[in-house]
């Protein structure tokens, strides 16, 4: 009774304040636009041909071998890479929380690459891994002697997904164990159970729930990733570049909005049962901080060989992403080694390198505090208001995290160029600026509105609560108290969504045209023609 007449105080005092009324109108319309309407777009283009509801475009595309071999590679791909990188995610996490490492440095190298995929194009570690191993790689051809060495294919396209994503998975073990009360374990060992045992029998089955969840964000980041498989991946087709191959190379759109339907089923299946099962489950089992610091393991048969495998592996992911500025300070990679700046000179004077980086630039610059403000306005309606689209709001502006780049720039395709609007401004929005901010902003969306949740979460409701008391309406109050109290998440925020709009591909590749040169596109196109 008394939480019934607490929500319709609170639905009262919502509805009496036209801005904050006016902001809730204008994102419905904003995420139902630019989300799901595109993705209903593809939806209708797979189910209704010449006007009639049919399944024949599914039927014609199921038909072709190259789907289904796509399909099956994709799946095979996305649980190898899952598994590898939530391995190497656990021991680098492992090592970081539970064994004490005496230089400084090694800590510090951890962090590096926790940070470079995040930072980093999304195929740098593929023209990386062909400049290392492939047919006039440095340690294949110059120090193995091998010539005929391919590194193209699911070989390939498994390791580098594992290094690129592995850190995702550290990042998010590394918490888990942090939340891990010590005296559990103690106990465990004070009752004579060895390292290996109190490891199997306390500390992962606590982890567990977390462990799958950092399974599945891998293998959704894997199934999704256009770039890796499009420079590595040789004749091993997956979903994202056959979808996108089907619309460029076949011109079949329809065919293209059917694959992208299955790839999106898979995705939003996973990512459901991520977050709707796995995150709960974690939730619920670890639960507060630990009570006291933990014993840092010091046996050296334990810290010296875990210590070592994490650093040599960390050091061949440095010396990975280092191989792309000495490539492109030598003269002929594989063959001619003398320094030289040609290749910046070509970039810049032949190939319009400067418009590249000024376009790229610009439009992440322009997108990047769009989707900061926007992630914390979401997420303080999610935490601080109640009212009937509240869990709409949450879910759709999470959505795009469990579409894939290529799905979702077949939908503003379809959604765009033809679509419901046939005229006016969304019309013609396909090859303009804006629609490229806009994919900037939805793709980087999740993460800031995320970060944004968790740090509102901490603030108590009181000290809102008296700027109202003494006048302010909703917008004062966001502006002067809440935005200033979460300027670390806003900020944060920020950076992520300039550094994920500067590198992003998958989405915006089939959305660019010649009017605006991006520089991950521009650096594709270079990786296609092998240059």
């Amino acid at each position: 009774m008394v939480k019934a007449q607490s929500a319709r105080l609170d639905r009262k005092k919502l509805f009496g304040d036209p801005v904050m009324v006016s902001t809730i109108v204008v994102l419905l319309i904003f995420l139902a636009l630019f989300i799901l309407y595109p993705l209903a777009m593809l939806l209708i283009d797979s189910v209704v041909s010449e006007g009639r509801l049919t399944l024949d475009v599914f039927s014609r595309v199921l038909d072709m071998g190259r789907f289904r071999t796509a399909f099956t590679n994709t799946l095979e791909l996305g649980f190898i890479v899952g598994l590898g990188s939530t391995a190497l995610g656990l021991l680098f996490a492992y090592v970081d929380v539970y064994v004490k490492i005496r230089l400084r440095v090694v800590r510090r190298m951890f962090n590096i690459v926790s940070m470079l995929p995040v930072v980093s194009p999304p195929f740098v570690l593929s023209l990386s891994m062909i400049m290392l191993f492939g047919k006039a790689g440095i340690i294949t051809r110059y120090l193995l002697k091998i010539y005929d060495n391919s590194v193209y294919g699911f070989g390939g396209i498994t390791v580098v997904q594992t290094l690129t994503f592995f850190p995702v998975c550290y990042m998010m073990l590394k918490g888990l164990l942090k939340n891990i009360d010590p005296s559990l374990e103690e106990a465990a060992r004070d009752m004579g159970a060895s390292r290996f045992k109190v490891f199997t029998s306390v500390t992962l089955p606590l982890i567990l729930p977390g462990l799958g969840n950092a399974f599945l964000v891998t293998f959704i980041e894997s199934i999704a990733d256009f770039a890796n498989p499009m420079i590595i991946g040789g004749s091993y087709d997956t979903l994202a570049t056959t979808i996108y191959l089907q619309i460029t190379g076949a011109y079949d759109k329809q065919g293209a909005a059917a694959m992208a339907v299955v790839l999106l089923s898979i995705t939003l299946v996973m990512y459901l049962v991520q977050k709707y099962v796995l995150e709960k489950k974690t939730a619920a089992t670890l639960t507060g901080k630990a009570s006291r610091g933990r014993m840092l393991i010091e046996d050296k048969s334990v810290t010296m060989p875990l210590t070592v495998l994490c650093s040599l592996i960390a050091l061949f992911v440095i010396m990975m992403y280092a191989c792309v500025p000495f490539g492109a300070l030598f003269k002929t990679w594989g063959y001619d080694f003398h320094l030289t700046t040609k290749w910046f000179v070509r970039v810049f004077q032949k190939y319009k390198g400067l418009k590249a980086f000024r376009d790229s630039f610009v439009l992440s610059l322009i997108a990047a505090p769009i989707t900061a403000l926007l992630s914390m306005i979401i997420s303080y309606l999610v935490v601080k208001r109640k009212f009937k689209a509240k869990g709409f709001i949450e879910f759709v502006s999470m959505l795009a995290m469990a579409v894939p780049g290529t799905v979702l720039g077949i939908g503003y395709i379809r959604g765009f160029v033809k679509g419901v609007f046939g005229t006016g401004f969304l019309a013609g929005l396909y090859g303009s600026a804006a629609i490229l901010i806009i994919v900037f902003v939805i793709r980087s969306l999740p993460t800031g509105t995320r970060s944004g949740i968790s740090a509102l979460r901490q603030i108590d409701k009181s000290i809102e609560e008296s700027a109202y008391d003494m006048g302010a309406n909703s917008f004062k109050v966001f502006m002067t108290v809440t935005l200033p109290l979460i300027k670390d998440s806003f900020l944060s925020g920020l950076v992520t969504a300039f550094v994920r709009s500067i590198t992003a591909i998958s989405a915006i590749i089939l959305l660019v045209t010649p009017e605006f040169l991006l520089i991950t596109v521009q650096i594709n196109e270079f990786a296609e023609k092998g240059s």
